[in-house]
């Protein structure tokens, strides 16, 4: 019989998860040794042993259904950049986007939990733990967006997997949703429009804006009027369809949407590892640890 006590003590000894020990602890009638050699043998020995090592490389992909209607952007994560370039890693990162659109997991916990399409008769984080062990460094599926819409949905990949973004617009054309997704990439838009826009972000930049007003000299009124006048660049540089279009600064992205009868209704940019604390690198010190 597989006790708590058992798991736990697997779980102390190897890293691995709880599920993962209470599994082989299972299957090998709570030998801890047999338990301990099957979970070397899957790799989730090895892999629990990287897991907590940094993991800010990688890249972000983006799949769209063959009809056009559900797309998604995935970020995985890997520990170096070299990690990024392999045909390995970024096969599975595509099977990851994929899994995304077509199987539609609530959350990344939910997405690990799935059946593989990649791997049929593992799970999304059997498959993870086994590239893990494969290629030899911590791997993390950090964040996924989902678009399922009767519109347009469309992507766009910059820099090779350094930038993704998804966008999804009720009428309009490919080449127009093209355009708004390299805008999106390019100028780093945060919200679709002013309703987007937090309050608490609306008032905490007037707050910024009325004490620049007032430090110029400015009585509190004139600071107040002034504050309605520069909000409008503010709204200006962080919402979609108030930015200048990149490709034609005479004009905005509401007008781009409008003269070509598209109305944009969401979109998500994800920049690789941004937000994450990347490790500095110590190419000798690698090597060194490599050659022990």
């Amino acid at each position: 019989m597989v006790t708590a006590s058992l798991v736990k003590e697997l779980r102390e000894k190897t890293g691995a998860g709880m599920m993962d020990c209470k599994k082989v602890l299972t299957e090998t009638d709570g030998d801890m040794e047999k338990a301990m050699e099957l979970l070397r043998e899957r790799g989730i020995a090895k892999a629990a042993k990287k897991s907590g090592r940094v993991a800010a490389e990688g890249i972000v992909e983006a799949y769209i259904s063959e009809d056009g209607k559900v797309g998604a952007i995935v970020e995985v994560n890997s520990e170096t950049d070299f990690v990024g370039k392999n045909e390995e890693f970024r096969t599975f990162v595509m099977n990851v986007a994929k899994q995304v659109v077509e199987k539609n997991p609530a959350d990344v916990e939910s997405l690990l939990a799935q059946d593989s399409i990649e791997e049929p008769g593992k799970t999304v984080q059997e498959v993870l733990v086994g590239k893990i062990a494969t290629i030899g460094e911590n791997l993390n599926i950090r964040r996924f967006a989902r678009f399922a819409s009767e519109g347009l949905v469309e992507k766009y990949i910059h820099g090779d997997g350094k930038i993704a973004v998804l966008i999804n617009m009720k009428k309009g054309s490919k080449e127009v949703a093209k355009d708004v997704c390299m805008q999106i990439a390019a100028a780093r838009p945060e919200y679709l429009d002013r309703n987007s826009v937090p309050a608490d972000r609306l008032q905490k930049e007037m707050e910024i804006l009325k004490a620049q007003a007032m430090n110029e000299g400015k009585p509190a009124e004139i600071a107040e009027k002034m504050v309605q006048g520069r909000i409008g660049k503010f709204y200006g540089e962080i919402c979609l369809v108030e930015q200048v279009f990149v490709k034609n600064p005479d004009i905005k992205i509401s007008k781009l949407a409008e003269e070509n009868n598209a109305k944009i209704l969401r979109f998500a940019r994800f920049e690789k590892g941004e937000g994450l604390q990347k490790r500095e690198e110590n190419f000798a010190e690698e090597v060194a640890k490599q050659m022990k």
